[in-house]
């Protein structure tokens, strides 16, 4: 190899090694430092685009817990209130019970109205009362079934006994129900369901004594058919009952809690809540009394209606509960799988990075001594012009 001077390769190659060396010592120091393998594109470009995209759903997810706990919070608090209201319909069916005998006298039934009167002004205002974040939970909460539905008007020729809605959108749902061929279609024009009902009837008709569901899944529509002598049910169901009949799905504040990270109906739970004063057009209680023998009575029938549906006010929103409890665990479940996978794009493994990192420290003093060496080389052109 030729002695030259104005271009000291050994030098060269010397610097860019040490050069690569100390790029090296960096992004090991960096990783080390922050505990991440990737901390710009440049590291991983396919890897970041990943790893944003984990991070992205699992903030998302994180959230859906927060909001499926204070979801649950908010059943709770409708829940309590709707303990309390048990307890008065309660009271109110003792006063009636007792008003209605005739051990007690026009004189003593004025002192029992006017207790019976004091519960449904407490009932209407606890119902009004019954806030979360100022939203008023117990007036009609979320999405709830219109009482005008004709499938409900004519529940005595539809055997209808109830209609429940679990993520329903608002709109008019309409029945299709032709005789003989044990199938019930339900649409609003947008979705439609047919399902078939053959295993659910004894011929054409609901058993007797027995009530069965007809569960449109999806349309978050359940509608309860009763057979002959059930109470509660001023009618009975045969097969093609419902023909032409609706159901009519009113919107209200609230009762959407948002359980998943992206949109859709599968990311939301919807909750109903429907008006439970005493006043409502559910409770209708206003319109009862106990200050006559007769009046007290007819009270007591439809306290126990008003009991009967404030127990299934309560079980539904148990229901929900527990189902928000599910989705609590599941979502946690996933938040640490999902945060499994961002770790192993993500972070930074330190025994290897460590051992890089001794690696590059040891190459970049080796090469910064060699560049020393390479640099006093040319001084031996020196002694040839000695």
């Amino acid at each position: 190899m030729p002695l030259r001077v104005n271009n000291n390769i050994a030098a060269i190659n010397s610097r860019r090694q040490l050069n690569a060396n100390n790029r090296d010592l960096s992004s090991r120091l960096e990783r080390l430092s922050s505990g991440l393998r990737i901390n710009r594109a440049a590291d991983d470009a396919a890897g970041l685009s990943v790893r944003e995209g984990m991070r992205a759903e699992i903030s998302g997810l994180k959230m859906n817990v927060l909001n499926a706990e204070q979801g649950s919070n908010l059943l709770q608090v409708a829940e309590g209130s709707l303990n309390e209201i048990n307890a008065m319909l309660i009271r109110m069916r003792e006063l009636a019970v007792q008003s209605a005998s005739s051990t007690v006298n026009d004189s003593n039934r004025e002192s029992i109205q006017a207790e019976y009167t004091q519960m449904i002004q407490e009932i209407d205002r606890i119902a009004q009362s019954t806030t979360y974040n100022d939203q008023v939970l117990l007036t009609g909460f979320g999405n709830t079934v219109d009482a005008t539905s004709t499938a409900l008007t004519t529940s005595n020729a539809t055997g209808v006994s109830s209609i429940k809605i679990s993520g329903a959108s608002t709109g008019t749902y309409t029945f299709g129900d032709t005789a003989g061929d044990s199938e019930i279609t339900l649409g609003n024009g947008t979705v439609t369901q047919t399902i078939r009902i053959a295993t659910m009837l004894d011929g054409s008709d609901v058993s007797t004594g027995t009530t069965t569901v007809a569960n449109f899944d999806r349309l978050g529509v359940q509608v309860t058919l009763a057979g002959a002598n059930v109470s509660n049910a001023t009618g009975n169901y045969s097969d093609g009952d419902l023909d032409g009949t609706t159901i009519v799905v009113d919107s209200s504040t609230g009762g959407s809690f948002q359980v998943g990270p992206d949109d859709g109906i599968n990311n939301r739970i919807e909750v109903g809540i429907q008006d439970m004063r005493a006043s409502g057009a559910i409770l209708n209680l206003n319109t009862t009394a106990v200050g006559t023998l007769d009046s007290s009575r007819a009270a007591i029938t439809e306290i126990d209606q008003a009991i009967f549906k404030v127990s299934n006010q309560r079980g539904d929103l148990g229901a929900f509960m527990n189902r928000l409890a599910f989705t609590i665990s599941f979502t946690e479940n996933e938040i640490e799988n999902i945060q499994n996978s961002e770790a192993s794009i993500s972070d930074a493994d330190v025994a290897a990075e460590v051992t890089a990192f001794t690696r590059a420290q040891i190459l970049s003093q080796a090469a910064t001594s060699m560049l020393a060496q390479a640099n006093v080389v040319p001084q031996s052109a020196l002694s040839l012009l000695q």
